[in-house]
């Protein structure tokens, strides 16, 4: 006797799967031809890359005793860096914030504006606003910050929005019924609900800083990004793996003091 068998995904869903996977590889190859990318070229090329492994960056070593200091305080430089960028950024990120929510903003009309502009903002990387702000500010860790803070400034307002509308419009809609200013309305409704929000995206935003203040000093805006930079220009690829060691471990321990942080916020 047959028995009918049931077929563990959905026909359809099998379906949109399937297309989905057809989709996925016409695009990877529509773009590898755009491209010029050539997976056969780039395993053909992996000795070449491996024996450059092994042979500059492995071991890792210690610079002289008398660089360690300086490599540390570039670390702390680092940490400072992305610190301060995300405080003063999301201090501003607040202010404008509240003229980007259509319910909390006094002035409703102009919410898409400041949503616009916070949104164009973003969308620029903070590397690119580093090199278009060296040819004014030069190199140090000033371009760095005001690179960080503009990134950071443009996605916190968008966060900080998100997190304001999906306050309960009842709270704010009976405050401004019994007569209640903006300054009040904020103070009484939106900072009560949202304040752990707005903290549980600024240790986000520090997390990300924290990679990005790197990336922004090899390029000039100071700290150990810059320090790991001046290493690899000067062919010690040892040294800067011991630096690239250091840095993972720096990121690791802040997303980890971070990430708990969070979850104490948000209980």
């Amino acid at each position: 006797m047959l028995t009918k068998r049931t077929p563990l995904i959905a026909r359809d869903l099998k379906r949109l799967y399937t297309i989905f996977f057809i989709v996925a590889i016409a695009l990877f190859v529509i773009c590898s031809l755009l491209t010029n990318f050539n997976i056969v070229t780039l395993i053909a090329n992996g000795d070449a890359f491996w024996e450059f492994i092994t042979e500059d960056f492995l071991p890792p070593a210690l610079p002289k005793s008398s660089r360690i200091p300086g490599i540390l305080s570039s670390v702390l430089v680092t940490l400072a860096l992305a610190i301060s960028a995300t405080t003063i950024a999301a201090v501003l990120a607040f202010f404008v914030s509240l003229f980007g929510s259509e319910k909390v903003s006094p002035f409703p009309k102009a919410a898409k504006f400041v949503r616009g502009f916070a949104t164009f903002l973003r969308n620029i990387p903070a590397l690119v606003w580093a090199f278009i702000l060296f040819s004014s500010l030069g190199i140090g860790t000033g371009v760095g910050f005001v690179a960080l803070c503009i990134t950071s400034f443009a996605f916190m307002v968008r966060a900080f929005v998100e997190t304001m509308e999906d306050v309960s419009q009842d709270c704010v809609e009976s405050l401004q019924a019994v007569g209640a200013t903006f300054p009040q309305r904020v103070s009484q409704a939106i900072l009560p609900s949202c304040l752990s929000g707005f903290l549980s995206w600024f240790l986000y935003c520090v997390e990300i800083n924290i990679r990005a203040s790197t990336i922004v000093g090899m390029v000039g805006g100071g700290g150990v990004g810059l320090t790991l930079f001046s290493y690899i220009k000067g062919f010690q690829y040892d040294i800067a793996l011991s630096i690239i060691l250091l840095i993972a471990t720096m990121v690791i321990v802040v997303d980890l003091v971070t990430s708990k942080l969070r979850k104490e916020i948000m209980k």
